[in-house]
C-alpha cells in the first residue's frame, strides 16, 4: 500500500494514498467540523463547513472531497478557514427557521452546536423570506419540515445507499433545490418503510417522529382510562445515554419505576411479547420444515419497517413471510384480552401504549389488520426520544431511581426476548427454541456467535437430527435486497431468513437517541447480550408466565385462539 505523507496543522502524518483530508486529520487528532458528511454514506461536499487551507492554493477546499498529496501543508484553524466557516453556519442558519427555544433537537442539532463551537453570536445576513413551506405530515410515522433542512443531503443518501429505498431525493435546482418525497407526493403516499434513518442522519429537526406525547398524557391523567405501557428490548440500553449512563447500560429496572411515576397503572415488557413470539415462529418453522405446508425459507416480521418495504418491494415473497405478529403487537392484543380478562377490567377501558426504538412502529400499531381482539392493539406507540422528554418533562431524577420489577403477568422474559433488540437475535432465539421442538430438548450451547456482529449479512448452519439447518441475517434494507433476490431466483439455500431495516437491528431504530454511529449500536447490543447471560431462563419455551398463559388462555402453540390473535396477514401495496 503506497503511503503519504502530509503536514496538518504542523504535525506529520502517514495515511494511505486515497484518503481523505478529512480522514487524515482524526488520523492527526485534529477535529474537523461536518454537518453533511457522514463516515458511512458517499461524501456529497454541500455544507462546505468542512473547508481547510492548503498552502500554495488560493481557495479553501472541502476536506471531505479532497484527497491528501504527498507534501501537502494543511491548515485547519487558520484565521481564513474560521472565517469561512463562521459565514457559512451564518448563511445556514438565515436560511433555517429560527425556533431553537421550542425545538425537540435543543442539545443535539448539529448546526446549533457547531455555531456555539464556532463563536457565531449574530447572524450577518438577512432571513430567508422563503421559511413559510408546508410541512408533510403524510406520514404516520414521520413529520418533514422543509423550512428546517439545510439541504446536507444526508436523508438522501442514507435511505438511497443504505435502505436502497429511494424514498426521497433532492429536486429542482438552484435557489428552488429541496428535499422531497418522489414528485412531492408526501411520504406517506410512495414507498417509504417508516425506518427512521433518515430522521437519524438529519443534523437538525428537518425530520421528526410524529408524536403521540400529548394524548399519552391525557389518558394518563384520564381516571376513566386504566393504561398500561410496555417497553421494547433494546430501549433498556439506549435510554440511558440521555440520562447521564454509558451507552449500552443495562437500566430497565429504573424504567419500569420512572413508568410508574410517569402514572401509568401497568408496566410490561416487550420481551415477553418477544419470548411469546419466538413460541408460535419457532413453532411455524417447525410446521414447515415437517409438512412443507408452506415455503422455505421462513422470513421473519418482527420489524414492520421491513414488512412494508417486503410489500412495496416483493410482495411476491409474502408466503415466505411468518404470519406472527411482531412483539408489540402480540402483547397490545393479550393486554386487551388475556390480561382485561384476569383483571376484570373492560378492554375498552384500557390504553395500551408502547415504548420503541422504532418510528415505524406507530405506522404498524395503525394498520387495520392491528385489532383482532376486536380493539385496537396498540393504542400509541413512544419512541426511545419521547420517552426521554417524558421523564424531562414530569423532572424526575432517572439517576437515582430506585430499581422495581415489571408487572410479572405480562412482564417476565427470557434472555431470548433480550436479544431480540440487536441483529441476529431474533435468529438466535428461535434457533433455541425450533431445537427444542424438533429434538425435545434443549441446546447444550445457546449463543450463535455466527450472528452476532455488524456485518451486513451473516450465516450459520445447526444440525438438527438428521437435518442441517441454514440461517441468514440481514440488517439494513440494501442487504436484505441479497438475500430476498436469491429467493425470488430459486436460489435461497437457507431455512429461517431475519430481516431487520434498522442497521443493527432495534438498537438503532429510527425512534432512538438521535445519531448514525454503529460502533455506538454495537455496544447497546453488547448490553442485550450481557442482560441474556445474567437471566435465569435463556429459552423462550422455559418462560413459566408464557407457559401459564398457554394453560390458561392460548392453550398450544399455533391454536385457533393463538391464529386469531398473535396472527396476521400481508398484502401488496397500491399508490396512486
Amino acid at each position: 500500500m503506497e503511503m503519504v505523507e502530509v503536514i496538518i496543522d504542523g504535525k506529520k502524518v502517514k495515511v494511505p494514498k486515497g484518503t481523505l483530508i478529512l480522514q487524515a486529520a482524526k488520523k492527526a487528532q485534529v477535529k474537523i467540523p461536518t454537518l453533511c458528511y457522514l463516515e458511512d454514506l458517499t461524501p456529497q461536499g454541500a455544507c462546505r463547513v468542512c473547508v481547510v487551507e492548503v498552502e500554495g492554493e488560493s481557495k479553501l477546499t472541502a476536506s471531505c472531497m479532497r484527497e491528501v498529496e504527498s507534501g501537502m501543508v494543511i491548515h485547519t484553524n487558520s484565521p481564513r478557514v474560521r472565517k469561512a466557516r463562521k459565514m457559512i453556519v451564518e448563511l445556514l442558519l438565515s436560511e433555517h427557521i429560527s425556533d431553537c427555544p421550542t425545538c425537540e433537537r435543543a442539545g443535539s442539532c448539529e448546526l446549533l452546536n457547531l455555531a456555539y463551537e464556532l463563536g457565531v453570536t449574530e447572524v450577518r445576513f438577512p432571513p430567508s423570506q422563503n421559511l413559510n413551506k408546508p410541512k408533510d405530515t403524510t406520514s404516520l410515522s414521520l413529520i418533514r419540515d422543509p423550512n428546517k433542512c439545510i439541504l446536507c443531503g444526508r436523508c438522501v443518501r442514507v435511505c438511497s445507499q443504505i435502505q436502497k429505498v429511494e424514498a426521497i431525493k433532492f429536486v429542482g435546482r438552484n435557489i428552488d433545490l429541496r428535499v422531497s418525497a418522489v414528485m412531492d407526493k408526501g411520504l406517506g403516499n410512495v414507498q417509504c418503510t417508516n425506518c427512521g434513518q433518515c430522521l437519524q442522519v438529519c443534523p437538525v429537526n428537518a425530520i421528526k417522529e410524529k408524536s403521540a406525547l400529548e394524548e399519552v398524557w391525557k389518558n394518563i391523567e384520564d381516571p376513566s382510562k386504566h393504561v398500561a405501557v410496555q417497553i421494547a428490548p433494546s430501549v433498556r440500553v439506549s435510554v440511558g445515554e440521555e440520562l447521564g449512563f454509558e451507552p449500552g447500560e443495562l437500566v430497565v429496572k429504573k424504567i419500569y419505576t420512572a413508568l410508574r411515576r410517569l402514572g401509568f397503572d401497568a408496566v410490561f415488557d416487550t420481551n415477553f411479547g418477544a419470548d411469546l413470539t419466538i413460541v408460535e415462529e419457532a413453532w411455524e418453522l417447525t410446521e414447515r420444515i415437517k409438512n412443507s405446508t408452506k415455503p422455505l425459507p421462513q422470513l421473519t416480521s418482527c420489524c414492520p419497517g421491513w414488512i412494508k418495504f417486503m410489500e412495496d418491494f416483493y410482495p411476491d415473497l409474502i408466503p415466505h413471510v411468518s404470519s406472527c405478529k411482531s412483539p408489540q403487537q402480540m402483547l397490545g392484543a393479550l393486554i386487551k384480552t388475556y390480561y382485561a380478562k384476569e383483571k376484570g377490567i373492560p378492554p375498552e377501558d384500557i390504553i395500551s401504549v408502547s415504548i420503541m426504538p422504532c418510528t415505524a412502529k406507530k405506522f404498524e400499531a395503525e394498520r387495520q389488520e392491528m385489532s383482532d381482539s376486536g380493539f385496537k392493539d396498540v393504542d400509541y406507540v413512544l419512541t426511545t426520544r419521547e420517552f426521554v422528554r417524558m421523564i424531562k418533562q414530569a423532572r424526575i431524577d432517572f439517576k437515582n431511581l430506585e430499581e422495581t420489577e415489571a408487572d410479572s403477568i405480562l412482564g417476565l422474559y427470557t434472555g431470548a426476548g433480550t436479544i431480540f433488540g440487536a441483529t441476529g437475535g431474533v435468529t438466535e432465539a428461535a434457533l433455541r427454541t425450533a431445537y427444542f421442538y424438533l429434538t425435545g430438548r434443549n441446546l447444550e450451547k445457546v449463543e450463535f456467535e455466527e450472528v452476532r456482529g455488524m456485518k451486513g449479512i451473516k450465516e450459520a448452519k445447526v444440525s438438527i437430527k438428521d437435518l442441517e439447518i441454514r440461517v441468514a441475517v440481514a440488517h439494513g434494507l440494501g442487504n436484505a435486497r441479497r438475500l430476498l433476490d436469491q429467493i425470488r431466483e430459486g436460489k435461497s439455500p437457507y431455512h429461517f431468513i431475519e430481516i431487520m431495516a434498522c442497521p443493527g437491528g432495534c438498537v438503532g431504530g429510527g425512534g432512538q437517541p438521535n445519531g448514525f454511529d454503529l460502533k455506538l449500536r454495537k455496544k447497546r447490543a453488547e448490553g442485550l447480550y450481557r442482560e441474556d447471560k445474567s437471566l435465569p431462563w435463556r429459552y423462550s419455551h422455559e418462560n413459566p408466565s408464557i407457559k401459564t398463559l398457554y394453560e390458561k388462555f392460548l392453550k398450544r402453540p399455533g391454536s385457533e385462539l393463538s391464529h386469531k390473535l398473535l396472527h396476521t396477514h400481508y398484502y401488496k401495496r397500491e399508490y396512486r
